[in-house]
């Protein structure tokens, strides 16, 4: 499947959405997430969307549950209210029948209320308005880089990992505030922060915020975990 051109405005998302809830998952405007779909339920929303608009949205259950496609059964579990709509910029089937997507985040949006629906997964009303500014890319100079890559290079040096510094300085601070925020292997509470956060400038800070701190706390950091 190629790329298509993504929704420049909230015009053209649709306000009925598939939700795929996932702890642990952030997705971000602009960010890519790669997804392994395998149960059921979520092939059929994964070939629905392909027919259709192509989004998803992802949204955190507000009770821990599995990563890598695992998901509480439909409609057992709450989910946060405020998620965000992803297209599908790439999708392949595997031999074994497993789709491997990759969702591009374009704006967060509000849960009005979920959908009475037949379908195996779970569907709801979506409302972008509050963060119609999600869909346009933040202009540098909105967080303090040169504390936020002195807060990174801490994080990387107490926990051992590593960093292409020259790809980390190449890119913008849009690119860079949310891609770092969407692999870290913050707690599905600190994700959470970071979406709800108001605007890009107090995300950039609150991201600051927690690398910091993970550089005092080294039992913040599940052993083993890295960035993808």
């Amino acid at each position: 499947m190629h790329e298509s051109q993504c929704p420049s405005s909230i015009a053209e998302l649709t306000a009925t959405i598939p939700i795929f809830p996932l702890t642990g998952v952030l997705l971000l405007p602009r960010g890519l997430l790669p997804l392994n779909i395998f149960e059921p339920r979520y092939l059929a929303m994964t070939r629905a969307a392909l027919n259709g608009a192509k989004l998803i949205g992802m949204l955190q259950p507000t009770e821990p549950f599995g990563r890598d496609g695992q998901s509480p059964p439909k409609n057992s579990a709450d989910v946060y209210g405020t998620g965000c709509v992803g297209k599908i910029v790439s999708a392949t089937e595997t031999d074994d029948g497993r789709m491997l997507l990759t969702l591009k985040g374009l704006c967060r949006f509000n849960v009005t209320r979920e959908v009475d629906t037949e379908t195996p997964y779970r569907q709801v009303e979506a409302d972008y308005a509050p963060y119609a500014g999600d869909m346009a890319v933040q202009p540098d100079g909105l967080c303090d880089r040169n504390r936020l890559i002195h807060a990174l290079s801490g994080y990387c040096a107490r926990h051992n990992l590593p960093a292409d510094w020259e790809s980390i300085t190449a890119v913008n601070d849009d690119l860079l505030v949310h891609s770092l925020a969407m692999i870290c292997p913050f707690t599905a509470g600190e994700k959470q922060a970071l979406l709800e956060a108001t605007d890009f400038k107090a995300r950039a800070a609150l991201l600051v915020g927690l690398l910091e701190m993970a550089m005092l706390d080294h039992s913040t950091l599940p052993r083993g975990a890295k960035p993808n």
